[in-house]
């Protein structure tokens, strides 16, 4: 049952996905499920993923991989790392999953945005290139031309 906004448990269960979400913004690269992500703010599985979904638009799993995406194309862009140790190094374990979640966000697979992107965004401001590269969520990216 979702309690109505502006009562305490409303606001306790707000306070906890925020919880939730500055953890995986911070230790994305660990190995990181629903349960143990609920048991660290007493919640149950089921119901951090349900509030998860209606407070942030997206599921947690979906919210981690984004994370782990965005930091992926920064590796990449930086050049000096294959995209299996990306892969790794982001916290992915299967470079069959990351290669395909990166392509549904960035529109193209790691290893062709590595060669693309590698340097453009040399000189750059830090803030500027994670505005201008921030992957797109919910399969939104663009139509690839690549036949």
């Amino acid at each position: 049952m979702t309690c109505p906004p502006g009562t305490d448990v409303h606001l306790r269960d707000l306070a906890r996905l925020r919880r939730v979400r500055d953890r995986i913004d911070r230790e994305y690269a660990q190995a990181l499920d629903v349960d143990a992500l609920a048991r660290g703010v007493h919640m149950s599985g089921g119901h951090l993923s349900r509030q998860f979904r209606l407070a942030y638009g997206e599921s947690v799993y979906s919210y981690l991989m984004t994370r782990r995406i965005e930091r992926a194309m920064a590796l990449l862009r930086r050049g000096d790392l294959s995209v299996t140790e990306v892969c790794f190094t982001v916290g992915c374990s299967s470079l069959g999953s990351f290669s395909t979640r990166f392509s549904e966000l960035v529109g193209q697979s790691p290893s062709v945005y590595k060669r693309e992107q590698a340097q453009a965004t040399q000189g750059m401001p830090a803030c500027v290139a994670r505005q201008v590269t921030k992957p797109i969520r919910n399969r939104e990216a663009p139509e690839s031309s690549e036949t």
